[in-house]
């Protein structure tokens, strides 16, 4: 027995290759502002706008969103992903369209996340 030569697997990580996929995934996201809607408690739900760049200020944005599209909503600093803005209700559609027109972003770089 002591012949044969048995290889005992280290750590497999079937996971190994989708993660390195994300690390370079998340280097290229960051041209990205994505969208996104977040559902609280019932009909309610929250709108997120993240990756935005640091240049913007994202107080003027916030409120010319609340203005334009009657709803409240604050800017929140999270810290792995920065100045997030929050909007109360489903503004996913009318925030992208926003963006693109007051000339902040493309529309090639909005991706819009949920339902």
């Amino acid at each position: 027995m002591s012949d044969l030569d048995v290889q005992i697997p280290t750590a497999f990580d079937p996971f190994a290759e989708a993660n390195a996929g994300d690390a370079g995934a998340a280097a290229g996201s960051k041209d990205y502002v994505h969208v996104r809607i977040q559902q609280r408690n019932g009909r309610k739900s929250l709108t997120t706008v993240q990756g935005l760049k640091k240049e913007f200020s994202y107080s003027k944005i916030l409120k010319d969103l609340k203005k334009e599209f009657c709803c409240n909503g604050t800017v929140v600093q999270d810290t792995e992903l920065g100045q997030v803005i929050q909007l109360q209700g489903d503004q996913r559609k009318n925030v992208s369209n926003f963006l693109v027109q007051a000339g902040i972003v493309k529309k090639e770089h909005i991706k819009i996340h949920g339902f």
